[in-house]
């Protein structure tokens, strides 16, 4: 599965577009996450805690996506974009969606 911000894929051909495809998740923070994040928080710096949850949450609303357009018979995704919301407080989402389509 190729998969692309831009419209278009230099070289290859779209035969097919297939539609809108997305993949999402809910994250809520851990309590000992937010203790460490609030001592980092005095002194700067990076918050791994949380770096390594989005990151995660970002692979996985990457492979619902995938799913989605390979049911459909995709073999690409372009026009990828991400959103997030703020579900509640200490919890968002974070969404994945872009165009399915079908190469040559």
């Amino acid at each position: 599965m190729i998969l692309a911000t831009i419209d278009e894929l230099p070289g290859k051909k779209i035969v097919g577009v297939l539609g809108l495809v997305r993949g999402n998740t809910v994250r809520c923070r851990h309590m000992g996450k937010d203790i460490m994040a609030v001592l980092r928080n005095m002194v700067g710096g990076e918050i791994p805690e949380y770096t390594k949850m989005l990151a995660e949450s970002r692979e996985q609303a990457i492979d619902r996506m995938v799913e989605e357009a390979q049911s459909l018979g995709a073999n690409a995704i372009v026009g990828i974009r991400f959103a997030t919301s703020s579900m509640m407080s200490g919890a968002a989402e974070l969404l994945v969606y872009g165009t399915a389509v079908r190469l040559e």
